[in-house]
């Protein structure tokens, strides 16, 4: 039906190759722009000359100042786009949910629809938000796990099983983030891109000989001395939905890959996530505006704070 192409099974021993088909559908990212009145870009005074806005592969860094919110809206908003968010409240974790939720509404993705997916083990406990027309809550119950580390482990497992199952029909892109986290100022499709990652906020300024990698070369997560573009935080990354399933199902196997090594990367999957983008670059790095961290002062680089980790005890929640 629809014009589809049949392809007979046997001439594509790979199915991977079937996904090809779907490029020219999903691609339909910026299209048209309306009439709109703004200033002129100025070739020789770039907003930003104190930071790096743009990787050695091309793809953007956003930082405020870079780009035009208005701009961008009257692009993306024609598209009547679903942004997916998942967020793990696991354990003591849930009573992050009210205050992340919140602020979420406040400031994330407005004017958009929005699907939230909280992964919990505890649903009774998680609290209801006033949602905004167009904004859904969704609660996916997963099971208790003994330990951090585990919990830590299969949160690539449970997006991926997540997406195949059900969230692929329901979002164009997806954004996985911490839940211990709050909104402080906007998030909006400045932040959408096919790959997205984020700059962690403890290594935007310091040589790579410095990024906590996985040095051990027994790990699937190693990177070698002398290799690396950033050190990106686990806490944010995103994407089309397609893109998030692929990055996912890989985390996923690399860290199966080390646990029948009985291996635990330094970072568990951060370390993956770093490794995965040094050769699957992202097409779009957030700036540490959108990947902050309460406990630290705010440089003359950050002009604003968008999303930040919470001050709070960790061994206490964690145990």
């Amino acid at each position: 039906g629809n014009g589809k192409v049949r392809y007979l099974p046997y001439y594509l021993p790979c199915p991977e190759i079937f996904s090809v088909k779907l490029q020219y559908t999903e691609e339909k990212l910026i299209q048209l722009f309306p009439q709109l009145f703004y200033q002129q870009p100025r070739v020789l005074a770039p907003k930003r000359q104190d930071v790096l806005t743009v990787t050695p592969w091309l793809a953007p860094i956003i930082w405020e100042g870079t780009f035009n919110s208005e701009i961008l809206d009257s692009a993306y908003r024609p598209l009547n786009l679903t942004i997916g968010v998942t967020a793990f409240a696991v354990g003591k974790y849930t009573r992050f949910v009210g205050r992340f939720l919140e602020s979420a509404e406040k400031h994330f993705m407005k004017g958009y629809r929005v699907n939230y997916y909280i992964f919990t083990d505890n649903p009774e406990t998680i609290p209801s938000v006033q949602l905004q027309p167009g904004r859904r809550f969704v609660i996916v119950p997963i099971k208790k796990y003994p330990s951090w580390h585990e919990i830590s482990m299969r949160r690539m497992e449970a997006i991926n099983k997540h997406i195949a199952e059900t969230s692929h029909q329901e979002v164009d892109y997806l954004f996985c983030l911490d839940i211990d986290m709050v909104f402080y100022n906007a998030w909006g499709p400045e932040t959408l891109g096919d790959t997205v990652a984020a700059i962690h906020p403890g290594y935007f300024n310091v040589p790579r000989s410095q990024f906590p990698y996985e040095r051990r070369s027994s790990s699937a997560a190693y990177i070698p001395d002398g290799e690396g573009d950033f050190y990106y935080g686990g806490a944010v990354f995103g994407g089309l939905v397609k893109k998030v399933y692929e990055f996912t199902k890989t985390c996923h196997m690399t860290i199966l890959t080390d646990k029948a090594n009985e291996i635990m990367a330094a970072w568990q999957e951060e370390s993956h996530l770093n490794r995965h983008f040094l050769s699957h670059k992202p097409s779009k790095v957030l700036s540490p505006e959108y990947l902050w961290d309460d406990r630290k002062p705010k440089p003359p680089e950050i002009h604003l704070i968008r999303f930040s980790k919470v001050d709070k005890n960790y061994k206490e929640i964690q145990d």
